[in-house]
């Protein structure tokens, strides 16, 4: 198992780097200058070669690539430029590693950046993570042990429809009724989990709900099938004519199988919603990870942009090896693989 989990780590190594190195030239070694960004639409020529020598964009491309993955490690200091540094010592910015370096628009690191989004979005994806898990996986177990009768039609018709309906719509809908209009929740803002935990689950109860009601309709429908054709399979007819139990038939043996499926959509789903649910973020105005990336998006804030790329990727790189990890304790088979 050891070795299995080594090996694993190897390839996110392996992986994260080719994506910076990816992202990086995909920005930075383009046609287009990068320091055109900087400085909206009044840019002058002096403004224009002041940025670019600021930000260290007058440096061949691999060195700015070095220093990018230098920062990650050791930490960076803006500008990247030693004669600014010595003729403006007062202006210099320390970014301490893990550094993503520096947004323009913002006049801010980006470690700063994230740090004040990352618990929102953080918040938001354990506890919808939480949610959808209870419920989808229970309600597809209901639904795969009484097919074709009425629980099973009950949910698979909800989660249909769950299915159906958009995360913006939900959103919008719970919060112009729920919170505003019937004033059962207060109207979503992050508050800090240690500062208040009552009042943070109470805050994002509604962003919990709007991604648990998508996200469980279809682990309700990838449960129920998994669920109804491992109960079909011949060890499990053999366990029950031994008499083994009808619980430990259930869950020892039946679900140990199915958890396999849900095991990798679950793993993926959340390292993806760990790096921002942009629509739900958006329709409770939470400034989570979602937020900054379109902010710098619409801002053409290309360092950030960059940063959040980066790390939006290695949160499902991530992801996926727990996954591959999981899967050891799940199946023992896989230690061999």
């Amino acid at each position: 198992m050891f070795y299995f989990i080594l090996r694993r780590l190897f390839s996110v190594v392996v992986t994260i780097f080719l994506i910076t190195a990816t992202t990086f030239a995909l920005f930075f070694a383009s046609p287009i200058d990068p320091a055109r960004y900087t400085c909206g639409k009044n840019c002058t020529p002096i403004i224009l070669e002041g940025n670019r020598k600021a930000l260290g964009y007058d440096k061949p491309v691999l060195t700015q690539y070095t220093n990018f993955i230098g920062g990650l490690f050791v930490g960076r200091e803006f500008p990247d430029n030693e004669e600014l540094k010595a003729s403006n010592p007062e202006q210099i910015v320390k970014c301490p590693a893990p550094c993503l370096g520096y947004s323009t628009a913002q006049h801010r690191t980006i470690n700063e950046m994230v740090a004040e989004a990352w618990p929102i979005s953080l918040s938001i994806a354990i506890g919808a993570f939480t949610l959808w898990i209870l419920i989808g996986v229970g309600g597809g177990i209901v639904a795969g042990l009484n097919k074709g009768r009425w629980p099973d039609r009950t949910i698979v018709g909800a989660a249909l429809i769950g299915f159906s309906l958009p995360t913006f719509f939900v959103g919008l809908v719970l919060l112009t009724f729920v919170a505003i209009k019937w004033g059962l929740v207060p109207i979503p803002s992050y508050v800090p989990f240690f500062e208040n935990p009552l009042g943070w689950a109470a805050n994002l109860i509604l962003p919990w709900i709007t991604l648990a009601f998508f996200f469980a309709a279809s682990y309700v429908r990838l449960t129920r099938a998994y669920m109804i054709e491992t109960l079909s399979e011949d060890y499990i007819r053999t366990a029950k004519a031994k008499g083994v139990a009808k619980w430990a038939v259930i869950f020892r043996h039946g679900l140990r199988a199915v958890l396999t499926p849900i095991v990798t959509a679950a793993g993926l789903d959340l390292g993806g919603l760990l790096g921002g649910a942009i629509i739900t973020e958006s329709v409770f105005s939470l400034h989570g990870l979602g937020y900054l990336a379109v902010h710098s998006v619409t801002t053409s804030d290309l360092p950030t942009i960059v940063a959040m790329v980066m790390i939006v990727s290695s949160f499902i790189v991530i992801a996926n090896m727990l996954v591959d990890v999981a899967y050891g304790f799940i199946d023992p088979r896989v230690k061999v693989a």
